[in-house]
């Protein structure tokens, strides 16, 4: 496989100097990170070669969105001790991730891609959304794309 781990060692630079550093926080949580990509890897057999800079894009984008949501959860059981943490944690992450695009752009990207696929009806959201992903790629939250595609097509 030809393709670039830029972020892998720019993750891995950065874990070292926290914690040459003394900031133990920020190694911890890379730390983490790093166990997580090495579980993704055992799992799809790639440990050898390891995971395109778009695949760990992709598990930052996930990890993320899992701190923000155990931070809401702990906002609304009255925890915000934990729920700062979580939001720590998350920003440390959200360093790695591409610059998020507008909803505006994204809003263009799903008028294109209604275009580009005929799309008339809720029942071809999903190609909608392919489509729409596969164009802004990490640099979009799903959660708006789907959001923008359904107000779209209703």
């Amino acid at each position: 496989m030809a393709f670039t781990q830029k972020l892998k060692a720019q993750l891995n630079d950065d874990l070292k100097a926290a914690l040459l550093g003394g900031d133990r926080f920020t190694g911890a949580v890379l730390r983490d990170f790093k166990a997580v990509i090495l579980n993704e890897e055992v799992a799809k057999g790639t440990r050898d070669v390891g995971l395109a800079d778009s695949e760990i894009e992709k598990l930052l984008a996930k990890e993320v969105k899992k701190r923000a949501e155990s931070a809401a959860i702990y906002d609304g059981a009255e925890r915000p001790e934990l729920a700062q943490t979580e939001r720590a944690e998350a920003a440390v992450l959200a360093v790695y991730l591409p610059a998020q695009v507008s909803e505006a752009d994204i809003k263009v990207a799903v008028d294109e891609a209604i275009i580009a696929t005929s799309a008339t009806s809720a029942a071809m959201m999903g190609q909608v959304i392919g489509a729409v992903k596969s164009q802004l790629g990490n640099s979009a939250d799903g959660a708006i794309i789907a959001r923008l595609v359904k107000e779209a097509l209703a």
